[in-house]
């Protein structure tokens, strides 16, 4: 008996660019690309961490719902995000 697979969950991917050390956490969209300023210094995944959290804020979706592909260590990071509702 093959084994139940799940249905596939539409993902979206962006590219961001991270700017750690902010003064004003802000989401802005900028030459096909979104930017996010963050308070949290890039330390330690501090930055990462406050780039879920704010763009999920800003997405409308759970935190869970978004994660980091690529670009941990780097201020360019492609992000995946789940759309589908729970």
């Amino acid at each position: 008996m093959p084994a139940k697979s799940r249905p596939e969950m539409p993902v979206k991917t962006l590219t961001v660019k991270v700017v750690p050390n902010a003064k004003k956490e802000s989401v802005i969209e900028e030459a096909g690309r979104l930017k996010i300023y963050v308070h949290a210094p890039a330390l330690d995944g501090k930055a990462n961490k406050a780039v879920i959290e704010i763009l999920a804020k800003h997405l409308g979706v759970k935190k869970s719902k978004v994660r980091i592909v690529r670009g941990e260590t780097s201020r360019e990071k492609v992000v995946e995000i789940l759309s589908l509702e729970d």
